[in-house]
């Protein structure tokens, strides 16, 4: 077939010709725009989300205050000495011996500051059996868990002397260090693991080395080049450490699925007795323009993030939006190079054991999808009762949903032993462990009236129920800020102390403080935290949904020009996303087979995660759904009946469909084993949700509808037809020698 027939106009199909030609060139520019994209982020360096930055509110309010005045806030740790029997108190002589102990130590490490003894600060508890030796670590509060070892040791020698004690530490360097050594290289080893599984399930679907390591060197490659990227773009919008795993983890499903898509459409031209360089251009106008299409549709997806206005939603949302277009870059232009480039030797390491899959005509057939449709196509109305029904059936637990930031406890169960110490100051100093913080700045912080509305605000806060004290209040005169904790009635009970702190907000301040003229007193902590967090994310579900929503519907109408194919898609999405809220509802919240995924109940999801799954699964369940519905679209053109064109499109993506699945779910699978429940809850969401999407969805529902909806499936209103047209007829090649249509057939496209 000559290169006259190669009538392409689309931009993969012309990138993929122009790297096809000029080989070198193209894989010379990626590779220089990987080492420049990691230079320039190195030399940038990455600016990371500030703690003022995170919200808005309150919480934001009070967090730019204590910077602007330069405030240095150290870590703070409490030491909790409590008697194991109901007799002794800490009036006893053994108790105040231990207490000047613990005292001693810790001063003694050298680590510590202000050291406050509970006899001083009444820090004792209402039953007399538990006080509170408190303290701060020296240097950056960021880097206080690599320092707190030497206290702790301390802390656990005095333990040893009063064995009728319980001596325990507990605070943000030692909830740093301990959740470090559990789970510190959790995430590392999870990503790690990632790649070599990907490598396995690769080397499986195509069984050669060559064949399998190039798609997991384009994502390996997008992604490095993200990462410097990210440095450069951290000027404008800070990232984080949770964007960058965010970004692996995208960066890795989607790059491997676009190489995946495009490289086994080449090897199956060739298998169906194309030449090289046809077998090359047909894969760039047909896999490569299925790329370019879901690439959009993830990118615009993930830019909903956006429009949460969080500070972490939206470097995640940046970040993963980046690797997808730059994966997708990848895809189009330097793959169709180095296919050209390796030739047959992209067959080259054959695994022995797996036999090269025959090709009939247009691509490789799966039996068993091929024995599915026949049933799906000849019942497609039982097919459409059942499978939405039954996905219906399986999104109904998402209705009573509950959304909770996750305590300590929540998140670790019984895995780390401070959580039972976390329980225990908890139980004995209700609130104590995660007080409110009230960040006062007035013209004068000493100024009588502002000293009278702060001692005010002390005596009415315990007295309208919000807080049974301690309240401590701690002047920077220099800077004209003061710091009042407020321990909050309620302590781990987030709602309970949610409740505390409306009382503060709503009736103790404006009482108080509110009344001095020249003063702002945000409350912020991390009650205050979760409750702004809250806010925000429900004020900002509504135009992040429908943001995706319509611009995904937009997309998928100008690439097919198909009305039908635009509303079915979003559907289909949306049924998917749905049925994977309510497995996460159904196994975390009311705990169904919770022990087979390691989960315990934690009786709700995650205050972030509804939002950020249906921005990510929206994206990722496109891919699918543009590369089947184009397959389907593309034995359309070239002549097939549409019922012809269905099972031809899903049983010759069944296979790649299903091997991206399988990558994408053992990725997201390998989260699902991480100790954290917020994580566990991530990764089982995200696996379900492409299981279903790639089977369900994709194998049962799609060709069902598409069968009983006929030649609608091309409708386009005539009001529409001004619309710009993407579609750039995906097989000019293919168009070019196949069968008119036949007599009375029609195609609307």
């Amino acid at each position: 077939m000559g290169n006259g027939d190669m009538r392409v106009r689309g931009f993969a199909a012309r990138a993929g010709g122009w790297s096809a030609r000029h080989r070198w060139a193209a894989v010379g520019i990626w590779v220089l725009f990987v080492v420049l994209a990691m230079g320039l982020g190195s030399a940038a360096g990455r600016l990371d989300v500030k703690e003022s930055d995170q919200l808005k509110g309150e919480t934001h309010t009070a967090a730019k205050i204590i910077e602007d005045a330069g405030i240095k806030e150290p870590a703070g740790e409490t030491v909790l000495i409590q008697a194991k029997d109901g007799t002794t108190k800490a009036t006893d002589a053994d108790f105040q011996a231990a207490v000047a102990e613990v005292v001693g130590a810790v001063e003694a490490t050298g680590r510590v500051t202000d050291v406050t003894s509970p006899y001083d600060t009444k820090t004792i508890s209402q039953d007399g059996r538990s006080a509170l030796v408190q303290f701060a670590m020296r240097g950056e509060a960021e880097t206080a868990g690599e320092r707190v070892e030497p206290v702790l040791r301390a802390v656990e020698d005095v333990q040893k002397n009063h064995a009728a004690l319980r001596i325990e530490e507990i605070g943000g360097a030692s909830i740093q260090k301990q959740y470090a050594d559990a789970f510190g290289d959790d995430f590392k080893q999870a990503e790690y693991s990632a790649v070599p599984v990907a490598l396995g399930i690769l080397l499986i679907a195509f069984g050669a080395l060559v064949a399998a390591l190039l798609p997991v060197a384009l994502a390996i490659t997008a992604i490095m080049a993200t990462m410097g990227l990210m440095g450069i773009v951290s000027h404008l919008q800070p990232m984080s450490d949770t964007a960058n795993s965010v970004m692996l983890l995208v960066g890795l499903a989607v790059g491997v699925d676009y190489c995946l898509f495009y490289l086994r459409r080449e090897r199956e031209e060739r298998a169906a007795g194309r030449d090289a360089g046809s077998a090359l251009r047909i894969a760039a106008a047909t896999s490569g323009r299925a790329i370019v299409v879901s690439g959009v549709t993830v990118c615009v997806a993930m830019a909903g993030m956006l429009f949460t206005g969080i500070a972490e939603f939206e470097a995640m949302g940046l970040a993963s939006l980046m690797v997808v277009a730059v994966a997708m870059v990848g895809s189009v232009t330097v793959l169709p190079a180095l296919l050209s480039l390796l030739g047959e030797r992209v067959e080259k390491g054959r695994i022995p054991f797996l036999r090269r899959r025959r090709s009939s005509g247009g691509g490789v057939e799966s039996r068993f999808w091929t024995a599915v449709l026949r049933r799906v196509l000849a019942r497609p109305v039982v097919s459409v009762v059942v499978a939405a029904g039954a996905l219906l059936a399986v999104a109904a637990p998402a209705l009573g949903m509950k959304t909770s930031q996750l305590t300590l406890d929540q998140e670790f169960g019984d895995s780390l032993p401070i959580v039972q110490t976390y329980n225990r100051v908890n139980e004995a100093f209700p609130g104590g462990s995660e007080p409110a913080r009230v960040v006062v700045e007035a013209e004068d912080i000493k100024a009588p009236r502002v000293q009278q509305a702060l001692a005010d605000f002390k005596e009415r806060a315990i007295a309208s129920g919000a807080s049974r004290g301690p309240i401590d209040v701690k002047l920077h005169e220099a800077r004209n800020v003061a710091l009042v904790s407020v321990p909050l009635v309620g302590g781990s009970d987030f709602d309970k102390a949610g409740q505390s702190l409306q009382k503060l907000r709503d009736e103790v301040r404006p009482a108080t403080l509110g009344k001095v003229d020249g003063v702002r007193a945000p409350i912020t902590g991390q009650v205050a935290g979760s409750h702004d967090f809250n806010d925000q994310l429900v004020g900002s579900v509504v135009p992040v949904f429908a943001f995706v929503v319509v611009f995904a519907f937009l997309l998928m109408l100008l690439s097919f020009r198909s009305l039908t194919v635009a509303i079915t898609s979003i559907l289909l999405n949306l049924l998917s996303v749905g049925a994977a809220y309510g497995i996460l509802v159904a196994v975390f919240q009311h705990g169904w087979g919770a022990s087979l995924v390691g989960a315990h109940g934690v009786g709700a999801i995650v205050t972030w995660l509804p939002l950020f799954l249906f921005v990510i699964l929206f994206g990722l369940s496109m891919d699918y759904h543009v590369f089947v519905v184009s397959r389907i679209r593309e034995a359309r053109l070239r002549g097939r009946t549409t019922r012809d064109a269905i099972q031809h499109g899903v049983v010759t993506t069944a296979g790649v469909v299903t091997s991206a699945a399988v990558i994408m779910v053992a990725v997201f699978a390998i989260f699902g084993t991480l100790s954290m429940q917020s994580m566990k809850q991530m990764g089982v969401g995200l696996a379900a949700a492409v299981l279903i999407d790639a089977t369900v969805i994709r194998g049962v529902l799609l060709p069902a509808v598409m069968s009983l909806l006929g030649e609608r499936n091309w409708y386009l209103p005539k009001w529409l037809h001004r619309l710009p047209d993407l579609t750039h007829d995906e097989t000019p090649a293919a168009v070019a020698v196949a069968p008119a249509p036949r007599e009375g057939e029609r195609v609307g496209v």
